[in-house]
């Protein structure tokens, strides 16, 4: 699946394709260099828009190849994006 990695500051981008997927974590395939790229925090968009997205961190590189790891939200965030008021 094509998708693309971001800064978290939106100073850079990258084309990527999606190789393997879980609830944690996935595996991608970098279209081009991540050399010098600050990788410990990134999004990992899944839209041309931006509007579907996962925060992620590096979790292993080979190659062309990465392993990232999912930030989870916590459970007022969950809560919130599902539209559930909390009182």
């Amino acid at each position: 699946m094509p998708a693309q990695m971001m800064a978290i500051d939106g100073t850079w981008r990258r084309e990527c394709t999606i190789d393997d997927v879980s609830e944690e974590g996935a595996k991608l395939t970098v279209g081009s260099s991540i050399e010098g790229l600050h990788l410990k925090e990134f999004f990992l968009l899944l839209s041309s828009t931006g509007l579907a997205y996962r925060r992620c961190k590096l979790t292993w590189v080979n190659g062309d190849q990465i392993g990232v790891t999912f930030f989870r939200r916590g459970k007022a965030a969950a809560r919130a994006a599902r539209g559930e008021i909390m009182v």
